[in-house]
């Protein structure tokens, strides 16, 4: 891809990893205040018109589901799978790529030093 943007959203929800020791500090309810990057990509060839990957305003349909789904919720309880950042990027991926069909990568933040990402093979 020739071109990549990327916007980053914020929320806050807790959660608590299966699977861990019982010591293990994740194996404990605990929250984060996480951050969200959605990387959108295209060729020369597949710019709009005007010259974009996507316009960065039609990204907010992302940014309503994020509150209304995720936002001070229990991830537990939103999601199927173990709720760890690599999970919920390619969860993340999974649920929006047919809407946002540029969708290159998903990263998940829980703490400023911290990043997981899902990027399909090939992209």
């Amino acid at each position: 891809m020739a071109f990549r943007i990327t916007k980053k959203f914020e929320f806050s929800a807790s959660h608590r990893l299966a699977g861990l020791a019982p010591e293990h500090q994740c194996a404990r309810m605990h929250g984060h205040n996480y951050v969200i990057e959605l990387e959108l990509g295209a060729d020369d060839a597949d710019l709009l018109p005007v010259g974009f990957v996507r316009d960065y305003g039609e990204l907010s349909a992302f940014k309503v589901w994020l509150d209304s789904h995720l936002d001070h919720r229990h991830l537990n309880d939103v999601m199927d799978e173990n709720p760890t950042a690599e999970n919920m990027a390619a969860w993340v991926y999974k649920t929006w790529s047919m809407k946002f069909p540029e969708l290159t990568c998903v990263r998940i933040s829980e703490t400023p030093k911290t990043w997981a990402e899902y990027r399909p093979s090939g992209q």
